[in-house]
């Protein structure tokens, strides 16, 4: 019961930061699950079938406060759909340890210019280029590394000038499908396991959606984009500390 109590309050910590900033519940927990020992295939597959449930209830909260832009969280969904079974399929086969230091250090790159961005005027942009393989490299690093799709995907956005709200938002919400398919990758190749972890993950996730999308509706643009920046280079920090 108090391994449960423990895996509800991770999950729904984990998903109060990534509906709030866009990111860092796949990483959050992976981390956790890493130091129980379990294959980076395993973990991969646990988390995304728990955020199937969480990234579900972030899309309908973020809907509800009309934070999702449906033109780009179109544009992100197809491509994204793909480079998560195709990444999926890969961890399956061959490990994924050795692209951590060139994601932790493109990540680290786009934290420091979200945080260079913050103390300078910057109007909100649309962006509209480059969609499709960010949301694919987005997907397939989150697939391979059992989280990546929010700080590649969101971060990135961000520090082109999008506007953080909305950003949040439609990566938020395409990333339900980008987890569903990642899920059914890992389901037909290597099964499923460790149901109590998934589903305290999904329990505390699904607690925290609502209340994330909100906080993302009212925390003030600078403060928040600041927030996101330091996530991000704190992560990446992690990751090549970990290595």
């Amino acid at each position: 019961m108090r391994k449960m109590v423990y895996f509800v309050i991770v999950g729904f910590l984990a998903q109060m930061i990534d509906g709030t900033l866009g990111m860092a519940y796949g990483l959050s927990a992976s981390s956790l699950l890493l130091t129980h020992g379990l294959a980076p295939a395993v973990v991969s597959a646990t988390v995304h079938t728990a955020e199937v449930f969480t990234t579900g209830a972030s899309w309908a909260s973020h809907s509800y406060f009309g934070n999702v832009d449906r033109r780009l969280f179109w544009r992100l969904v197809i491509p994204g759909v793909i480079g998560a079974v195709v990444g999926s399929y890969i961890l399956c086969q061959l490990p994924g340890e050795r692209l951590r230091p060139l994601i932790a250090i493109y990540l680290m790159g786009m934290g420091i210019l979200i945080v260079v961005r913050v103390f300078r005027t910057v109007p909100p942009l649309k962006v509209t280029t480059y969609l499709t393989p960010l949301g694919f490299i987005g997907a397939f690093v989150d697939a391979v590394g059992g989280g990546g799709w929010g700080p590649i995907v969101a971060s990135t956005l961000i520090a082109r000038g999008n506007h953080t709200r909305t950003t949040v938002g439609s990566v938020n919400a395409a990333e339900f499908f980008v987890t569903l398919a990642a899920s059914l990758t890992f389901i037909f190749s290597i099964g499923i396991s460790h149901a109590p972890i998934i589903l305290g993950l999904a329990i505390g996730g699904i607690i925290a959606a609502p209340l994330g999308a909100y906080a993302c509706k009212k925390i003030p643009l600078k403060p928040f984009m600041f927030l996101v920046g330091l996530l991000v280079i704190g992560l990446s920090i992690r990751t090549l500390c970990l290595l």
